[in-house]
């Protein structure tokens, strides 16, 4: 754990996840999955009541064109049926006058009576015919009487009764038929054609001309329902538009005209697209006595423009209620995100390795127990990191961290390990010129540069003897390279204690020279002891070897030495010198050890023995190659 690091609220710590998938904060999900959830019902009720009550709209604009298409046809079937009984009535009064008439008129006396008779009766009861005549079938010059008998229109109405024979053939045989002669007057006019047998008329049919300018009035005057009439070929006979009226317009293209000729049914409703693209509702009507029909439309667009109003403000609410409850739940995710962002924060915290965090607690939900939960777990992790700190000061960081997992066992396993012991030189001579917390002060700062060299190399001390360290590397966790690592340590020391003497020389502060010796090979690595005490070391003939070679030093005059299985390991990575063989107790065969002079890359690599003695300060007169003997026995012996 961070030393003399204060508990703080994380709640402004910036987040460091390393996570490099694409973030979506939660407050951004709530919103947007709550705002599709409005957006969606508002529009799935928008759609089903808009979609009812345009279907219900659709209804009520089919019967009102149909109630006005019905009632428009009643009134034209009354005009006009009424318009053809007066003017038959008015020529059968022409005939039975002729018939009465005093011989003692002539001709032209005559027809200047029956002109008279026809103002009479025809034109000046009802000013909106136009002509009236009586046709025989063979007749190819009629008689046609104009209200104004002056009329420049007069000869092409008489082309247009012309033109017309093959209509009127179907009158000759008893139907009523209606025409549009608009073209002929320049204003709109209907014509009708009906059969009459009167006063010895058998095979003649009775012609009329009149205005359309009353009916005009009634095909507009419905406001947005406007009405028009056809013929059987799809001509249009009268129109809300004068202009159309005037124009012979043939209608026979649209739907509802088409369905007209097509079916012989009294009324009917549909849709249509006229020639501009506008849609209609439709209904139309027959006449009783003619091909005839009335057809009243109203447009789509008009028709459902409320519906369009409707759903316009639906639209509207929808953004409104969206726009609020994007705000309310934007203010609610807070009192969720908020809690959960620092909860993040103090994991990104512990991550970092600081346990000393507070997460406030601001709700009373799950979150806030979650936060309270949080602290206690960061306080617990603390505490244990705190134990592991002060384990990790009596053993090997990694050997406390397989302890506290428990994955430590009484009992041991076999590892290829490189085993490293270093001793410092003359410590007993050193030791008696301090006192002994002096000599506690001197030992800390000397374990502590060293111990920096082992962790750097990631090997792990198994134990201090006195002034000596003894570190392996290869357990209890290997890094493929553990000879190198050690040698590292060693070439890693030697810089360290030249930087360090720099400022010593005196008695208080000698000079400190040390030894370090390196070999490699199988051990026992595993808890040693009893299940009340235990101690992660290894054991075994290298770690022996390793001790002996570490004693060589002094006699060789050098400071790093390794065994032939340690240099067999690593040489194509240092440049080293074999020293004499020596004879080891316990071994039968001799045994070649090397003196490290550097790595093979380094610049700054001694290039030979002597250049190591000058660079590490041993005076080449004082190395002497004898047997070292202990009081009890003979730790090795140099081979001449």
């Amino acid at each position: 754990m961070r030393k003399g690091r204060m508990k703080k609220d994380i709640s402004n710590k910036k987040d460091k996840s390393g996570d490099k998938k694409l973030f979506i904060p939660i407050g951004f999900k709530i919103i947007t999955i709550t705002s599709l959830i409005v957006i969606i019902s508002l529009l799935c009720v928008a759609a089903i009541s808009s979609y009812f009550f345009r279907e219900d709209v659709k209804v009520k604009a089919m019967e009102e064109t149909l109630t006005f298409s019905t009632l428009i046809a009643k009134k034209i079937n009354s005009d006009f049926m009424s318009i053809i009984d007066k003017t038959r009535m008015a020529f059968n009064i022409i005939d039975d006058s002729k018939n009465n008439s005093s011989r003692k008129k002539n001709r032209k006396d005559n027809s200047k009576d029956i002109n008279e008779i026809i103002d009479d009766l025809i034109f000046k009861p009802d000013p909106d015919i136009i002509c009236a005549a009586i046709l025989k079938k063979n007749d190819n010059n009629p008689k046609v009487f104009f209200k104004n008998r002056d009329s420049a229109d007069a000869s092409g109405i008489q082309e247009r009764i012309k033109a017309e024979r093959s209509v009127f053939e179907n009158v000759f045989k008893g139907d009523t038929v209606i025409f549009n002669p608009s073209a002929y007057l320049k204003e709109p006019v209907v014509g009708l054609a009906a059969p009459f047998e009167a006063g010895g008329r058998s095979g003649s049919i009775l012609l009329i001309i009149f205005s359309m300018d009353k009916m005009s009035d009634i095909f507009g005057a419905q406001g947005v329902v406007k009405s028009f009439i056809i013929n059987g070929s799809g001509e249009v006979i009268g129109h809300y538009d004068s202009a159309i009226a005037r124009s012979n317009v043939n209608l026979s293209s649209l739907h509802i005209v088409k369905m007209i000729m097509e079916k012989s049914i009294p009324n009917g409703q549909t849709f249509y697209t006229d020639e501009d693209g506008s849609r209609y509702l439709a209904a139309f009507q027959r006449l009783e006595f003619t091909n005839a029909a009335v057809i009243s439309t109203i447009k789509e667009r008009v028709a459902f423009a409320a519906v369009y109003k409707i759903q316009r403000v639906t639209l509207y609410i929808t953004l409104i209620s969206l726009a609020s409850a994007v705000m309310l739940i934007f203010i609610f995710s807070k009192t969720l995100t908020n809690p959960i962002r620092r909860l993040v924060d103090a994991t990104n915290t512990i991550q970092d390795g600081d346990f000393s965090v507070v997460v406030p607690n601001t709700t009373r939900d799950e979150i806030g127990r979650l936060s309270v939960s949080f602290t206690d777990m960061a306080k617990g992790l603390a505490e244990r990191e705190k134990i592991k700190d002060a384990f990790g000061k009596f053993v090997n960081k990694e050997v406390a961290e397989l302890a506290l997992k428990g994955d430590l066992k009484l009992g041991g396993e076999r590892k290829d390990v490189a085993v490293f012991f270093s001793d410092i030189r003359a410590f007993t001579e050193i030791s008696e010129k301090l006192q002994p917390e002096e000599v506690v002060e001197f030992l800390n700062e000397y374990m502590t540069l060293m111990v920096k060299c082992v962790n750097k190399t990631y090997g792990s001390v198994d134990k201090f003897i006195g002034d000596a360290i003894m570190a392996v590397w290869g357990a209890p966790v290997s890094r493929g390279n553990d000879t190198e690592n050690a040698i590292n340590c060693g070439l890693m020391m030697r810089e360290v204690l030249i930087n360090f003497n720099k400022d010593r020389g005196s008695d208080k502060k000698p000079i400190i020279k040390i030894g370090c010796g390196i070999n490699t090979g199988p051990v026992l690595a595993g808890q040693i002891g009893s299940r009340e005490r235990m101690e992660y070391t290894v054991i075994g003939d290298t770690v022996n070897l390793a001790s002996r070679i570490e004693s060589l030093n002094k006699p060789f005059g050098t400071d790093i030495l390794i065994s032939a299985d340690a240099y067999n390991t690593v040489k194509k990575f240092f440049d080293v010198e074999p020293m004499k063989k020596i004879k080891v107790k316990g071994k039968n065969a001799p045994q070649q050890v090397y003196a490290v002079l550097g790595r093979k890359d380094d610049p700054k690599c001694p290039k030979s023995i002597s250049a190591l003695r000058k660079l590490i300060g041993v005076n080449p007169d004082s190395v002497k190659m004898n047997v070292n003997i202990d009081e009890n026995e003979v730790k090795y012996e140099i081979i001449e």
